[in-house]
């Protein structure tokens, strides 16, 4: 059992690791732009999904649930 500890440990910390480049890559939501940002929003809003921060976002989102899981599973102490 110490060596699935070990292994999921490793994992965690190779997760934790693109986690944080992945969240410094995106672009922040900056609100001070004023009438550009708001006609700029509805163009790129509606293909957000197949863009590169739609998938950047999708790819966070599932490290993030990776990284809770195996928050949990490590601290559950069974091995």
């Amino acid at each position: 059992m110490g060596a699935l500890r070990i292994v999921l440990t490793v994992v965690y910390i190779i997760i934790c690791i693109a986690l944080v480049i992945l969240v410094l890559m995106q672009e922040g939501k900056s609100a001070g732009l004023g009438a550009i940002s708001g006609a700029a929003e509805t163009y790129w809003g509606k293909n957000k999904g197949r863009s590169m921060e739609g998938k950047l976002l999708k790819i966070t989102t599932g490290l993030a649930v990776g990284f809770m899981l195996l928050a949990i599973i490590l601290n559950l102490n069974v091995f």
